[in-house]
């Protein structure tokens, strides 16, 4: 695992998914399978951990993840209608609680004037229970600091933090607030 990634927030995740009983699925893309790793650095991380995809490419993202291919070329594969594709795709595809997503500009070549180097959309996705009405994905855009490996070690840290805070939403009771100071 890399160096620069906060140790905690995957032992974090775990304790809360473990406590809810709810499972987790990642989609990919800046960050190239760093938040698996990061999860599944954790001993026992089967207990709550499915699956993590990879979707660097266009066509992947749409085979894999069903992003529309309208969406693509309309918004960019860096955008926030992508992210919310991805972690609703990947949590349909696994059939898990809790899907994430990433997709940025890590540089350090690729950025525009409107998506420069550092930034990074992350999606979280949730499905309540089966019929139920509090099925949601959100997506943040960030703009992080730094080289290529700060960027991506940031954007793992950030989506394990958004994910903690969703389940917190979530469920109260499942995350110990002193845990992610």
């Amino acid at each position: 695992m890399n160096d620069d990634i906060d140790r905690t927030l995957p032992m974090d995740v775990a304790d809360a998914l473990r406590e809810t009983e709810e499972t987790l699925a990642v989609a990919e893309s800046c960050t190239g399978g760093l938040i698996g790793a990061a999860i599944t650095a954790v001993p026992g991380a089967s207990d709550y951990f499915d699956s993590g995809l990879t979707t660097y490419a266009y066509d992947a993202k749409r085979r894999h993840l069903g992003v529309s291919r309208e969406i693509l070329d309309e918004h960019g594969a860096v955008s926030e209608p992508v992210a919310r594709e991805m972690a609703r795709g990947v949590r349909d595809v696994t059939d898990v609680t809790w899907g994430i997503a990433t997709t940025g500009v890590a540089g350090p070549t690729g950025g525009t004037e409107d998506e420069p180097v550092g930034t990074v959309y992350i999606a979280i996705s949730y499905a309540g229970p089966w019929g139920s009405e509090s099925s949601y994905a959100t997506v943040s855009r960030y703009q992080f600091d730094g080289d290529r490996a700060d960027v991506r070690a940031k954007t793992v840290d950030q989506a394990l933090l958004d994910l903690l805070t969703a389940v917190e939403r979530q469920h109260p009771e499942a995350v110990d607030p002193e845990s992610t100071d």
